[in-house]
């Protein structure tokens, strides 16, 4: 397979270096390519700005969508952007590897989220009607290909289960499962995340590389979490509402989003048989 990694955390020495070198491994000993893609030592450009689009005349305003989806057609984005398109596209799974701040990824990858998925590429595809609404959600140009979280905190689990005062985790990594991943069509693995990451000692760390190299091993046999395809008939278009009567009862909110009637049980226990898997293969 190929895989691009995409990583950002800006120190070099960093548990998240050493992880990233230690995922980076185990792909490329199983014969896999890999490419990484650091984004604070290449200097990357976070924001989005008048500076992405040479092209765009001064006079004109500055409407992203419009604007990136010409210049994606016109060939004209710039050559940075052009190039982290051209990974995506070689890419067979796509790995984000970043710490939580903010309950949020660093603003450099979100950043280069914004940049790369231009118009035309990774959004505003598609058919619309009163029939389909794009191609997104399970469909669109990544279609076809896994994508994983790579996500290091200093909370416990504790913190980040149901009755937890962070919120559950899989809620928080919602909008970027969903909203980033999903929408452009990958199949989304659960993630790894490294918990108490900033306590954590030299066995602590050989025990997180040993869980982050099963997942590496286990790329391409991975479960992705259910989520329901937008044009496969679940959601009324063009409104875009869950059907009634598909929903477990109870569920609301993120969890209505998975295909399983049992919504948020599912997508806990994928998450506990990753879990568990993960322990074994550390043991």
């Amino acid at each position: 397979m190929n895989v691009l990694l995409v990583f950002a955390h800006p120190e070099p020495q960093s548990l998240n270096a050493a992880l990233r070198n230690v995922a980076v491994q185990a792909l490329e000993a199983q014969g896999h390519e890999v490419l990484v893609s650091d984004l604070y030592a290449q200097g990357w450009k976070a924001q989005i700005d008048r500076a992405d689009f040479p092209a765009l005349p001064p006079e004109r305003r500055l409407k992203v969508p419009s604007v990136s989806g010409e210049a994606f057609t016109a060939g004209a984005l710039t050559m940075d952007v052009k190039a982290e398109q051209e990974k995506l596209l070689w890419a067979d799974v796509l790995l984000l590897q970043f710490p939580l701040w903010w309950f949020s990824m660093p603003a450099v990858l979100k950043g280069w989220v914004e940049r790369v998925y231009s118009y035309g590429f990774a959004y505003g595809i598609g058919r619309h009607d009163d029939t389909r609404w794009g191609d997104r959600y399970g469909e669109g140009r990544l279609a076809g290909k896994k994508a994983m979280l790579i996500v290091t905190t200093g909370g416990w689990h504790e913190h980040y289960s149901a009755r937890g005062i962070n919120g559950p985790m899989e809620e928080l990594l919602f909008p970027i499962h969903h909203g980033i991943l999903y929408y452009p069509g990958y199949d989304v693995l659960p993630p790894f995340i490294l918990y108490k990451a900033d306590r954590l000692d030299k066995e602590g760390f050989n025990q997180a590389a040993k869980r982050l190299r099963l997942r590496m091993r286990t790329l391409g046999t991975t479960a992705a979490i259910p989520y329901r395809r937008q044009n496969d008939g679940d959601y009324l278009i063009p409104t875009m509402q869950l059907r009634p009567g598909l929903e477990h009862p109870g569920a609301s909110g993120f969890a209505l989003h998975l295909k399983s009637d049992e919504a948020r049980e599912a997508e806990e226990l994928l998450l506990a048989k990753v879990q568990d898997a993960e322990t074994v293969g550390s043991s």
